[in-house]
């Protein structure tokens, strides 16, 4: 029987989220909680397997911070996030955190408690629909400067704009642009600049 703590704010839906996640054999709610405060103390109370949060909850820390609580105090108990949108700054949270799952409120009942039973078991869970977001927070490796300098590349600015522009000599310049390549793996500076527009740091 794998035990869950649900942590919801609002009432409606978390008492259709008990319900739901009770009808499944194999899994039972041990404790229904209404804010992210209460996340912690119940679940040392209780000791969930799984801690299913909503990210957004009222009081002095919301879901993400109690999952962060949560891996500190009770390292046993595995998190999975539930929320209505996937924010990139949530997700890049979550993800920092080391949650074991993020998942959207518009998934499935099916896909909410096979959600579930994979966290129980060990597994990683991300939603299908932020996979991509996921993708675009990798960490950027470009340093401020060279964003800069890529920003202009963008443009369609050549070394010497570049260069006065930015207070630089031409060679500097172009010792950025090929740091920017080797960094980013890219064949040119256009493929550069694809794979930073693709991933969001420019």
């Amino acid at each position: 029987m794998i035990r869950i703590l649900l942590a919801e704010d609002q009432h409606v839906i978390r008492e259709a989220l008990v319900t739901l996640i009770s009808i499944e054999p194999d899994i039972e709610v041990v404790q229904a909680v209404e804010s992210g405060d209460a996340v912690v103390s119940a679940a040392l109370v209780h000791k969930p397997d799984v801690a299913v949060l909503d990210v957004d909850m009222p009081g002095a820390i919301d879901g993400l911070d109690a999952a962060g609580e949560l891996r500190a105090k009770l390292p046993g108990c595995r998190t999975l996030m539930l929320t209505g949108h996937g924010k990139p700054g949530h997700l890049r949270r979550a993800l920092a955190s080391q949650v074991d799952g993020f998942i959207l409120k518009t998934a499935s009942p099916e896909e909410l408690t096979g959600a579930i039973r994979k966290v129980a078991r060990g597994e990683r869970v991300l939603d299908p629909s932020l996979a991509s977001t996921a993708w675009n927070l990798a960490d950027n490796p470009l340093t401020p400067r060279e964003v800069d300098v890529l920003r202009l590349v963008a443009a369609g600015a050549e070394a010497t704009e570049i260069a006065g522009r930015l207070f630089l000599s031409a060679g500097t310049v172009r010792n950025y642009i090929t740091a920017i390549v080797a960094k980013l793996n890219a064949r040119n500076r256009t493929d550069a600049v694809r794979i930073a527009t693709e991933a969001g740091w420019i």
